[in-house]
C-alpha cells in the first residue's frame, strides 16, 4: 500500500473559496461562466496549480504533486470546467465511434455500454467517482433509472451538477457528495455498484482509491471504471515517450500517469476479481478516439463535427488561445487563461501522439466483484 501522505481536508475553506472565485456562475456555461470569475482568486488558483510543473519534465517534482493531488485536482478543475464544458459538453470523457455517428449520441452510448457491462438496474443505489459535472450520472440515471450519488472534490462542479439534476428534474434520483475519494467517508458497504469514468487517474496511488472503492461497495457488487494508464508498449525510459505522458499530465491535473499492470494489480492487491478487462481503445476503429482533437477533416461526420475539427486544427487553436489571451488582456477573462488554454491544447496534442503511438488510452475497462465472502 501507498505511503503518499493523505490530504488534509478543509471542506469550508474550499467551499468558501469556489464561492469568491465562481459565484453564481454556476448557473451559465462555457465562455459566458469564465468571464464571471473573480479575478484575484483565479489568479491564486491558476499559481496553485502551475506551481507543480515550473521545472519541466526532467526536473518537474513528481513527489510534491503526488503528495498534493487534492488540491492540484480542485485546482485544476476550478481552472478548466468552463473550457471543458464550451468545447466537449458535460460529460468529460472520450468514446468509441462509428462511421455516421454523432459526438453526442456517442458519448452516451460509452456510458450505457460501462452500465450495461456492470448489470446496473434500478433498485440499486451506485456511487460515481469523481462524477465532474454529472453528465454520465444523468445519463446512467435515465438509461437505468438507478439512484445515483455523485463523489467530487471540487466546490464548482458539485454546485453545476446539482443545477443540472434540478434543471432536468432528476433531483429525486442524482446527490452529489464533496469529498477525497482517497479517504471516503460513506459508510462501508453501502453501495450496491461503483463506477468511475476516467477520474480515478487523478489518485496518487490507484491503490489507494481502489481500496476506497472495495470498502464502501456491498459484497458481491460490481466495480467498472474507464481507466487512464499508459500502455504495455510506453517506456518510462523512453524521452519522447516521456514527454508525451508528462505533456497529458500537465495539461490534464494529473500527479502521476501509470501503466496498464499497475492498475490490474492494484485491483487485484486491494482485494477485486476482475471479470472483464478490455483496452476498448485498441479496437481497430476506423474512426479513433482521439478523433475530435486531431483537426484532421477526413474525420468529419456530421454539422457538429465541423466546428469541433475547426477548434482542434491548427488554425482553430490559434485562434482561440489568441482570443482567450485577449480576453483577459482586456479583463474579461480571469488572469492566466491564456496559459490555461495553452496547457489544455498542449495535453490534447499528446493525447493524439499517445493514441497515434498507442502508448496511452483513456478507456481500458475493467468489471470486477468483490467477493461474496469479501471481509474488510
Amino acid at each position: 500500500m501507498s505511503t503518499v501522505k493523505l490530504a488534509q481536508k478543509d471542506f469550508d475553506r474550499d467551499a468558501k473559496f469556489a464561492k469568491a472565485m465562481h459565484g453564481d456562475s454556476y448557473k451559465k456555461t462555457g465562455l459566458s461562466a469564465l468571464i464571471s470569475k473573480a479575478k484575484e482568486a483565479s489568479d491564486v488558483s491558476n499559481a496553485a496549480y502551475f506551481k507543480h510543473w515550473d521545472g519541466g519534465v526532467e526536473k518537474t517534482d513528481e513527489d510534491k504533486r503526488l503528495g498534493d493531488y487534492s488540491q492540484l485536482t480542485a485546482h485544476y478543475y476550478n481552472l478548466v470546467t468552463d473550457f471543458y464544458e464550451y468545447g466537449w459538453g458535460s460529460s468529460f470523457h472520450f468514446s468509441r465511434y462509428y462511421k455516421g455517428e454523432a459526438f453526442r449520441q456517442a458519448t452516451a452510448r460509452h456510458e450505457h455500454f460501462l452500465a450495461h457491462k456492470m448489470n446496473i438496474t434500478e433498485d440499486m443505489k451506485v456511487l460515481d467517482v469523481g462524477c465532474g459535472v454529472g453528465g454520465p450520472g444523468r445519463e446512467i440515471c435515465r438509461f437505468t433509472d438507478c439512484s445515483i450519488v455523485g463523489l467530487n472534490n471540487n466546490d464548482y462542479q458539485i454546485e453545476r451538477a446539482n443545477h443540472y439534476a434540478q434543471k432536468y428534474k432528476l433531483d429525486h434520483k442524482l446527490s452529489y457528495v464533496k469529498g477525497d475519494f482517497m479517504q471516503m467517508e460513506f459508510e462501508p458497504e453501502s453501495f450496491d455498484a461503483v463506477y468511475a469514468i476516467e477520474a480515478t487517474v487523478h489518485a496518487p496511488v490507484l491503490e489507494g482509491v481502489y481500496s476506497e472503492i472495495y470498502k464502501v461497495l456491498k459484497p458481491g457488487g460490481t466495480f467498472g471504471v474507464y481507466e487512464w494508464v499508459m500502455t504495455d508498449k510506453y517506456d518510462e525510459e523512453n524521452e519522447e515517450h516521456r514527454k508525451i505522458a508528462y505533456g497529458i499530465e500537465v495539461g490534464d491535473g494529473i500527479p502521476k500517469m501509470y501503466k496498464r499492470e499497475v492498475a490490474e494489480q492494484a485491483l487485484r492487491n486491494v482485494g477485486f476479481e476482475i471479470e472483464y478487462q478490455q483496452d476498448l481503445a485498441d479496437k481497430e476503429d476506423e474512426i479513433p478516439w482521439y478523433y475530435p482533437l486531431t483537426g484532421e477533416w477526413k474525420y468529419v461526420q456530421t454539422f457538429g463535427d465541423y466546428f469541433t475539427i475547426f477548434r482542434t486544427s491548427k488554425l482553430g487553436r490559434a485562434v482561440t488561445t489568441e482570443a482567450v489571451g485577449l480576453m483577459e488582456k482586456l479583463g474579461l477573462a480571469p488572469k492566466g487563461s491564456k496559459q490555461v488554454t495553452n496547457a489544455l491544447e498542449d495535453a490534447a496534442v499528446n493525447l493524439v501522439e499517445g493514441g497515434k503511438q498507442k502508448l496511452f488510452t483513456p478507456m481500458f475497462l475493467y468489471v470486477c466483484k468483490k467477493p461474496l465472502n469479501a471481509k474488510d
